[in-house]
């Protein structure tokens, strides 16, 4: 962990290892990727079994084999509490409510009497959510993806998840099932990504992609980009806190802690105000470091790519703030209302002392797939809008043609394209 002053003169240059993880996807594994996409594109679903059961040890003898049938998804039920089932549910109907703000209408501008202009918004037939495995499970991931998409009214939801040593979490299955996935397959890595985007004989092709996963899915993703939509190419999570000096040490170190279990990329970074609370911050991280049962993970990822920043001002937080463009930010300051409309990049803000970056992952109802790395730039959480397309309207009767034409030729002329100005002139001249 890094314990930096803003006024130190190679402060830019401590910090840029922390803003540069993770950027680079080696030639290694880019070759790797475009070969396992290039074979599953060619061999189907005999690549996609060959590709699934070597790197998730299985030993599956056929791809229909890999799809979750509707009888494990009811022995999940069985093997999963009511209070867990409880909580799950909340959480899908707590984000379905969020999400159901986002829906757009189709509509039509009737300023005109000859003109009729207007926006279509049709949901995708398919879609494809790609949930990870492995190190943890993510039950919350599967409802980030699948319920927006369901509330968008996307015809179809396929969701692929990896299941090392074929061990299928029931909770994953749970919640699949309370969003509204309609076909669960045990698929990971670029091999699912490929089947996805190109379609098998047992696996159908979607529309977009979406969903985290790690580098050799996200380059897949980044690979088979165009041939179907993708949300956002998502890197290493990150958690930036900005403090001045009030509140809990003690809950702004579990705070960058639930960031830090992650995995051992994961950033988290505390800047403040005041010196003497970053210092308790970090004496509480690492006395709660040891209570962790991720801790291997958790202070690898501390220990690398942690930061306690000491700013002069709440001015200069915010400026940083704003520079380093956050996935997850927490204003954890007296007054967070009088900051917030000054934060212009960020993935998701968590306003005041009783706001965990944690609620914002499980239930609070906004999308917890945020942009990373910097992207918040230019990037937006996850939302309904995503699973949607929209297809411009345009009417023009004989007479909005007659008003409008000359101008509509003139242009065309303008840019040396004589057949567009022909189909309207010739219309225009059929009318007089």
């Amino acid at each position: 962990m890094q314990f930096l002053d803003m006024t130190d003169t190679d402060f830019d240059e401590k910090f840029a290892g922390i803003l540069s993880r993770g950027e680079e996807t080696s030639l290694d594994v880019e070759q790797v990727v475009r070969e396992i996409i290039a074979d599953v594109r060619r061999r189907g679903d005999v690549a996609v079994l060959e590709h699934t059961n070597r790197f998730d040890k299985l030993n599956a003898t056929s791809v229909t084999q890999l799809e979750v049938t509707a009888g494990e998804f009811d022995a999940a039920f069985a093997k999963v509490s009511p209070q867990e089932i409880a909580s799950l549910q909340l959480a899908v109907e707590r984000v379905t409510r969020f999400h159901e703000k986002q829906k757009q209408q189709s509509w039509l501008a009737t300023e005109e009497e000859d003109i009729l202009l207007g926006q279509k918004v049709t949901p995708l037939a398919r879609v494809g959510i790609y949930v990870p495995g492995g190190k943890a499970c993510y039950p919350s991931s599967v409802i980030m993806n699948a319920v927006p998409a369901k509330v968008a009214g996307v015809g179809e939801i396929i969701m692929v998840a990896p299941t090392p040593g074929g061990e299928l979490n029931p909770h994953l299955l749970v919640a699949a099932r309370l969003a509204g996935v309609d076909r669960f397959f045990r698929l990971g890595g670029a091999q699912a990504v490929a089947a996805l985007a190109y379609g098998t004989a047992t696996i159908p092709r979607v529309d977009k992609i979406t969903g985290p996963g790690n580098i050799y899915v996200a380059t897949a993703k980044k690979l088979v980009f165009g041939q179907v939509g993708i949300d956002m190419i998502a890197g290493p999570s990150e958690i930036l806190v900005i403090n001045d000096g009030s509140g809990n040490p003690a809950h702004i170190a579990a705070d960058l802690l639930s960031q830090a279990e992650h995995d051992e990329l994961a950033s988290s970074i505390l800047i403040t105000t005041h010196r003497s609370f970053g210092e308790q911050v970090a004496r509480e991280v690492e006395r709660q470091l040891h209570e962790l049962t991720r801790e291997a993970i958790a202070r690898k990822s501390w220990e690398s790519y942690g930061a306690i920043i000491v700013a002069g001002t709440l001015d200069e937080a915010i400026a940083f703030s704003n520079r380093i463009a956050p996935e997850h930010l927490e204003l954890a300051v007296a007054d967070p209302f009088a900051v917030m409309p000054r934060i212009t990049n960020a993935g998701a803000i968590f306003l005041g002392h009783f706001t965990p970056e944690a609620a914002g992952d499980y239930l609070a109802g906004p999308n917890h797939t945020l942009p990373t790395g910097g992207t918040a730039r230019f990037f937006s959480p996850l939302s309904v809008e995503e699973f949607v397309k929209k297809s411009s309207i345009v009417w023009f009767s004989e007479a909005g043609l007659n008003r409008l034409g000359s101008h509509i030729v003139r242009i065309a002329e303008l840019e040396g394209l004589q057949a567009h100005g022909r189909s309207v002139s010739l219309r225009l001249k059929d009318s007089i």
